[in-house]
C-alpha cells in the first residue's frame, strides 16, 4: 500500500463520517421543532406554519399528524 492510497482512504472516511453526522443532526433538528410545534396551542402553530412554504408546510403538518396525532 502506498501513502497515496491511504491519504485517500482516510479522505473518504473523513467525508462519510461528516455526511453522516450531518444528516443525523438534521433529523434530529427536525425531530426537537415538530415536537415544539405539537406543544403550541393549535393557533399559534397555524401562524408559524404559514410562514413556511407550501410543501414543507403540508410535509410538517403530515408528520405531526403522524407522531401526535394532532390536525
Amino acid at each position: 500500500m502506498s501513502w497515496t492510497t491511504i491519504i485517500v482512504w482516510t479522505v473518504c472516511v473523513l467525508l462519510a463520517g461528516g455526511i453522516g453526522w450531518s444528516k443525523y443532526e438534521k433529523k434530529k433538528t427536525r425531530d426537537k421543532y415538530l415536537a415544539e410545534l405539537a406543544a403550541m396551542d393549535r393557533d399559534h402553530r397555524e401562524k408559524l406554519l404559514t410562514r413556511l412554504n407550501p410543501k414543507l408546510q403540508a410535509e410538517v403538518r403530515q408528520q405531526i399528524m403522524l407522531r401526535y396525532g394532532l390536525s
